[in-house]
């Protein structure tokens, strides 16, 4: 550090002004260990909870150890920003709640109906850290979001942005948990902050509201249930067992966000970005699922939609249009849409539509030549 800067309490202050200029709601600092962490991990590891997330086993001993990524960091930046599209009405959650009970409805977590927003933090993190190098001088650092083996929840847990909620999200008293985090991974000895207690106390919502059981208990998650890991992570096809517990859900899921009281405080995007595009915050089933792989891609640029590709995109439509016979059985219009499909050149596809139209009492003709 230069003799110029040599009070890092204030550059600690002005990272935080700094930070909410950039449009971040809060930012804390701290210690860039994370000790106990590696023994936990491997717990889950073992257990086979990461399910086919394989990168995860890949870099364990990285994710337990922040400072092997940049050698000689010390301290870890962490930055909140909020992403509740900002013409949400207060009744924002009952809305999404009657969306989950239309079965024409196609579902996508609030969070992925805007812009990726790895890019969008990693922007405004890289932004941050080129005003610190500009006071600081130059410094060791990198920038992340949800982009390498970092644990970045419980760094943020550590540097006071929050707790974990039983649903191992991040919880914060004045900001429920729809927000995203990112952090900058640093070599300056800056002031730390104090984690915050936990204040989830003897509610188990989240637990109880879980479609698939995959909140095994406090903290416990089988990512091999999660929704969000069945229609994103995944690649092949989705459990016979599991998939009439999605419902409409076609991209991620938010039902142990809806019902955690804490998120009656969740706060507004103040960026655009995360606005709804697409129409995805009110788009039908049938609609979505007619989309060619053209359209998805033309339509989905810059969103993180896009990396799930057309033909798991269709996989998780087809699923949803099959849960539909439970109040629409044979409906017509769902029934043409899937046949429609029926002979796509994805065996996935194909074994999907197979399945919804058999929801419907339908049988699937067989593709041309076989």
């Amino acid at each position: 550090m230069p003799a110029d800067v040599p009070d890092f309490a204030a550059l600690a202050r002005s990272i935080k002004d700094w930070g909410r200029a950039l449009g971040f709601a809060e930012v804390r600092i701290g210690a860039a260990d994370l000790p106990g962490a590696a023994e936990g991990l491997q717990a889950w590891l073992a257990a086979g909870h990461h399910g086919e997330m394989d990168y995860m086993a890949r870099h364990a001993e990285l994710r337990a150890d922040p400072a092997q990524l940049v050698p000689g960091a010390i301290r870890v930046i962490s930055a909140r920003i909020d992403y509740l599209p900002s013409a949400r009405g207060p009744a924002w959650r009952e809305e999404e709640l009657a969306r989950q009970r239309d079965p024409r409805a196609a579902v996508v977590s609030v969070y992925a109906r805007g812009r990726d927003y790895h890019k969008v933090v990693r922007s405004r993190l890289q932004a941050l850290a080129d005003q610190v190098a500009a006071v600081a001088g130059p410094f060791g650092y990198r920038v992340f979001s949800d982009s390498a083996p970092v644990m970045e929840l419980p760094l943020a847990a550590q540097a006071g942005l929050g707790w974990r909620g039983k649903h191992t999200l991040l919880l914060a008293r004045e900001a429920g948990s729809l927000f995203f985090i990112g952090e900058i991974l640093c070599d300056l000895p800056l002031p730390l902050d104090a984690a915050v207690s936990d204040h989830c106390g003897q509610c188990t919502a989240c637990i109880d509201a879980c479609p698939t059981g995959a909140i095994l208990g406090p903290g416990r998650l089988d990512a091999r249930r999660c929704i969000s890991y069945l229609t994103i992570e995944l690649r092949e096809a989705i459990p016979l067992e599991l998939r009439p517990l999605i419902g409409n859900r076609i991209y991620g899921c938010d039902d142990c966000q809806l019902v955690c009281p804490w998120n009656k405080f969740a706060q507004r995007a103040s960026l655009p970005d995360f606005d709804e595009r697409q129409g995805l915050g009110s788009a039908s089933l049938i609609e979505l699922f007619g989309w060619s792989e053209a359209e998805f891609l033309q339509r989905l640029e810059g969103s993180p939609i896009r990396r799930i590709g057309h033909a798991c995109w269709l996989r998780n439509i087809a699923v949803a249009l099959g849960n539909a016979a439970a109040s629409l059985p044979g409906d017509a219009a769902i029934v043409a849409a899937l046949r429609a499909r029926a002979e796509h050149p994805s065996a996935l596809v194909r074994e999907h539509v197979a399945w919804a139209l058999a929801r419907h009492g339908v049988q699937a003709s067989l593709p041309s030549g076989a």
